[in-house]
């Protein structure tokens, strides 16, 4: 059985925890981004499909190729984080089923209808993406997470020799400027989205 978090930790991952929209001049390192996947790789996933890949882009200029093609605001963000990463979704995850979940020798069969595996790759890395912000967050990292970006020109430029990846949302990853964030925006209580059955 798992212990509870102190108020501490809970605080890092939630309850003071905010989307940035810059960060500090300080980087972010392979050995960084080594740390946040060993993290994040351990979160739950349906038959352990683990159908997320991640593109993690630490250069300049892979930054600026990815900013083209985003919208809004979000080409700056990129440009001026230490690092952005893509998040994406392996159509062909249960390629990879034979040994991710070899308890169950036919896995790879259960998502063999397009629609369904569309529809697992593509909740399963959603998963995989919000463990990713927490698992930054608990290394003391923050992040920025936007979709505003054209889908289908960012998995031609990163993705064009492997159509089976398509891309989910991305994030900007690095230690926040506290000047960049917004005031907190309202939470639900709990009557007003949930109800006990």
């Amino acid at each position: 059985m798992g212990r509870p978090l102190d108020d501490a930790g809970l605080d890092t991952i939630f309850r003071t925890a905010r989307t940035y929209n810059g960060y500090t001049d300080q980087p972010v390192t392979q050995a960084d981004i080594q740390r946040i996947y060993d993290l994040l790789k351990m979160g739950p996933t349906a038959a352990n499909q683990q159908s997320a890949r991640f593109v993690w882009l630490l250069s300049q200029e892979s930054k600026d190729k990815l900013a083209d093609l985003a919208t809004a605001s979000n080409p700056d963000k990129i440009r001026k984080a230490p690092a952005t990463v893509i998040i994406a979704m392996d159509l062909a995850f249960n390629e990879q089923l034979s040994w991710l979940f070899p308890h169950v020798s036919d896995a790879k069969n259960w998502f063999a209808d397009d629609a369904m595996r569309h529809a697992n790759a593509f909740r399963n890395s959603t998963l995989q993406g919000g463990y990713l912000l927490i698992a930054a967050r608990a290394l003391g990292f923050d992040t920025g997470p936007m979709s505003g970006f054209d889908n289908a020109k960012v998995d031609e430029a990163f993705f064009g020799d492997q159509p089976n990846l398509k891309s989910n949302f991305i994030a900007t990853l690095g230690h926040g400027d506290p000047s960049t964030i917004f005031g907190r925006l309202p939470r639900p209580e709990f009557d007003q989205f949930n109800r006990i059955a």
